[in-house]
């Protein structure tokens, strides 16, 4: 289990090329689950697991991993299901979200896969509000189903979308953008709701796109109506970077490629973190890069790259 992970190095050179791996897992029965290796630190058996008072029902126990104090949450509880019934033979997934690190007790786990952002589709129309699915795809035949992992952490610890007072100024500069578009493209409907109250202290309209193939169709559609630049019409641009059909990374490349939207500001706003981000931002010519979720920094971010 210790040699599943590639190295960082190795998987940063999938930037641009909108590929991903998934590190697929079992929870209870046949069904195949995915999650993005960015996002894992490590693979681990299950630890002797800690309970205390008023923890949150979808969290198992506390785990002591590496001197770090670990929430361990069942992911089948948590998705809506049955709880992983055979927790010392189950497995933990550790990772990083949101600037946080947390495990996901998970019943097994098979293996790396890699694939094309394009290759992974939204979840089905008529699969309602309530499933935390962000996206789905195929491997080997079978339907492989890669969970909304913030919509999780956000069921058990809600994020503060509040901004401080004095973070947005009231300034000319922001009047002077009149009826610009801040558009937003991500894929969890929790984070485009996050973005959206963070940022209604601008004051400027505000459009959101599922993944960043709808966002360069906007992009296009938007820029053929002005006779220069996007910038006539489209303040910024605030992308996630994992998201199924194209991800945020070869949305910008695209951006940046094209004369008429090459103009636009673009932040890459995502739950990937770590030092090689900073690799990425240039490789593909975002402007900025924030971790979710610091309703401050985006604020400010936002502010500051449309006084640009």
């Amino acid at each position: 289990m210790a040699g599943i992970l590639d190295s960082v190095n190795q998987r940063t050179q999938l930037v641009g090329q909108n590929r991903l791996e998934l590190l697929l897992f079992k929870l209870n029965g046949r069904q195949r689950y995915g999650i993005n290796v960015f996002k894992v630190r490590e693979v681990l058996q299950c630890p002797p697991l800690t309970s205390m008072p008023k923890l949150n029902s979808f969290v198992k126990g506390i785990a002591h991993i590496r001197g770090q104090t670990i929430s361990v949450i069942d992911m089948g509880l948590a998705t809506g299901g049955r709880p992983i019934k055979n927790v010392e033979d189950g497995f933990i997934i550790i990772t990083e979200y949101n600037r946080t690190i947390q495990g996901f007790l998970v019943d097994s786990v098979e293996r790396i896969v890699n694939l094309n952002w394009g290759d992974v589709m939204p979840p089905p129309s008529g699969s309602g509000r309530a499933n935390y699915l962000t996206a789905v795809t195929e491997i080997d035949k079978e339907l492989v189903e890669i969970l909304d992992v913030e919509k999780i952490l956000e069921e058990i610890a809600p994020s503060d979308t509040r901004v401080s007072k004095g973070v947005i100024s009231d300034d000319e500069i922001i009047q002077d953008l009149g009826d610009r578009i801040i558009l937003i493209v991500d894929d969890s409907s929790v984070a485009r709701n996050q973005v959206k109250r963070a940022l209604e202290g601008v004051g400027l309209p505000i459009v959101a796109k599922k993944n960043g193939k709808e966002g360069l169709d906007y992009l296009v559609e938007i820029g053929e109506q002005c006779e220069h630049s996007i910038t006539e019409k489209i303040g910024l641009m605030v992308s996630d970077v994992e998201m199924p059909v194209m991800d945020g990374y070869t949305l910008t490349a695209e951006v940046k490629s094209r004369p008429k939207l090459a103009g636009l500001h673009v932040i890459l706003h995502t739950s990937l973190s770590g030092v090689f981000n900073h690799a990425m931002v240039e490789k593909v010519g975002a402007d900025d890069f924030i971790a979710k979720f610091n309703p401050d920094e985006l604020a400010g971010a936002v502010q500051k790259w449309l006084h640009e």
